[in-house]
């Protein structure tokens, strides 16, 4: 006797419908999985024998053969647990077919005493589930909000094999789970602010840019200036994401294995600050089982790269592509996976090994073949790539014992404006950083003054075509912050300000 029942196998942010197939003969008993599986759905027969015999049910002592369809795709993972038992029972009769298994999903891993366990994946799965016209799908309970996020399907949450199976027979039905509510969110969960930092007037102007118009920022000085306090006060002054943008980062964060039962949803901006040991595949994603690197974790938040001079060149160029594209493409042998990345980048970075390059009062005592290794380690492309080039200076006493700056809170009401401009001006999830060479001759119209000055700095700092495109968004944002519907030369002359030291 067969029986199907269906599930679906999450690769990347895509998810496929998977046939659990099983068939039961009269042969010397077995239990045989087929299909192209890996290791961890190999191991689901274990699993699976125990759970069914600690919940009361019988595994047949005839061959048992499990066939996940269709055979050519990779099935990764313990999800398919939940769906081989089911399979199983329903070939041996333990189970009816008045339930209606063709309009369901069930995703799940068992453990040896019959509780479901929480498994990734579980919104790219319930987003698939609406997609391919199933109107139910059964999770287990730690993944019951999740599932819950997505709209017009049905969600059931059983804590066990036994509560499921009270459920398909009828004997005690399980209620559907309610949503979430996406309600509006402080998008500020950080503990640093804006008037914590005294003096650096041009760095947190910066921030202000940056924060407006999604453009990436370097900050360069010697140790202790206050870069990364001003990098983590980003987080203070950006907006709270918008609902489609909470789905998009919750999603990724579900596939990465980060979501909790008391923390379903990511509702405000992501801040990624890794390691300068971080590898190549730890930031960009990938690996056997392609995951998504701290790239896509920064999706719609800020990426803070400290001490970035010290990451592996390698580490650093790879970052060259997604921060273009906003997308990163992981390409294996065994296909190709696409995850967003869609972040602000601040890098901070000291001038030289020893940090006081340039220093008005601690001399470097670095050699000047040392300086330039360590300033080489950033290729030109790299550095073409960041926006915004601020200079954070050693602050003396009366600075560091001065007035308290603005708070983030008034610059945030700010940024707050300039967004909804941008959101009217493209009517998307978009900014001004991205804008396409087809939008810079729409929403950049400049005077001839503007044009001007434009000219005399490409051709006398040699400017690339990247870099004139960069200042141009530069000067839309801070014309929005003044303003000002037209992009004049004074917003032109200040974008100018922030391209690196030695152009000045």
């Amino acid at each position: 006797m067969s029986a199907k029942v269906y599930t679906c196998g999450v690769a990347g942010l895509t998810a496929l419908p998977i046939e659990v197939e099983a068939d039961v003969s009269s042969q010397l008993p077995g239990m045989f999985i087929v299909g192209l599986h890996d290791k961890a759905v190999e191991e689901a027969r274990e699993r699976v024998r125990a759970a069914l015999k600690n919940s009361e049910c019988e595994f047949p002592r005839t061959k048992v053969t499990i066939n996940l369809a269709p055979a050519d795709v990779k099935k990764e993972g313990s999800g398919y647990d939940l769906p081989i038992a089911l399979a199983l029972l329903l070939a041996t009769g333990q189970l009816d077919n008045k339930f209606d298994w063709s309009t369901s999903l069930f995703l799940g891993e068992l453990s040896l005493e019959g509780k479901l366990r929480a498994i990734p994946g579980i919104l790219v799965a319930a987003r698939a589930a609406k997609r391919l016209g199933f109107n139910k799908i059964f999770v287990p309970k730690s993944n019951a909000a999740e599932a819950a996020l997505v709209p017009d399907v049905e969600v059931y949450a059983p804590d066990s094999l036994t509560t499921l199976l009270n459920h398909l027979s009828g004997r005690e039905l399980l209620p559907v789970e309610v949503p979430t509510p996406i309600s509006d969110f402080d998008g500020s969960t950080s503990e640093a602010d804006l008037a914590h930092i005294y003096g650096q007037e041009q760095a947190k102007r910066a921030l202000e840019i940056a924060a407006a118009g999604g453009h990436n920022v370097l900050f360069y000085g010697p140790p202790g200036s206050g870069k990364t306090l001003l990098a983590k006060s980003l987080v203070s002054i950006l907006p709270s994401l918008s609902r489609p943008e909470v789905l998009e980062v919750t999603e990724i964060y579900s596939v990465a294995g980060l979501l909790t039962t008391n923390n379903p949803l990511i509702k405000v901006r992501p801040f990624r600050s890794p390691h300068h040991t971080a590898s190549e595949v730890s930031l960009v994603g990938g690996g056997s089982n392609p995951r998504p690197g701290e790239i896509s974790l920064a999706h719609r938040g800020v990426l803070f790269l400290d001490e970035l001079a010290e990451f592996s060149r390698k580490v650093l160029e790879s970052l060259r592509q997604p921060l273009e594209e906003g997308v990163i493409v992981v390409a294996r042998a065994a296909g190709t996976l696409q995850f967003p990345a869609r972040f602000i980048l601040i890098g901070a970075m000291n001038p030289c090994p020893c940090g006081f390059a340039g220093d008005p009062v601690k001399q470097c005592t670095c050699t000047p073949g040392l300086v330039y290794r360590y300033q080489r380690k950033l290729s030109g492309p790299l550095l073409d790539r960041f926006d915004l080039h601020v200079s954070v200076p050693r602050l003396p006493f009366e600075k560091l014992t001065g007035t308290p700056g603005e708070s983030s809170a008034s610059v945030r009401e700010r940024i707050l404006k300039v967004r909804a401009l941008q959101a009217e001006r493209f009517g998307s999830i978009k900014l001004n950083a991205n804008m396409s060479a087809q939008d810079l001759k729409t929403q950049v119209v400049l005077p001839t003054s503007a044009v001007e000055i434009l000219r005399q700095a490409v051709n006398k700092f040699h400017l690339s075509a990247r870099v004139y495109h960069r200042l141009l968004k530069i000067s839309r944002t801070i014309a929005d912050l003044a303003g000002s519907d037209k992009v004049e030369s004074i917003h032109v002359a200040e974008a100018l300000q922030y391209r690196p030291k030695e152009m000045k």
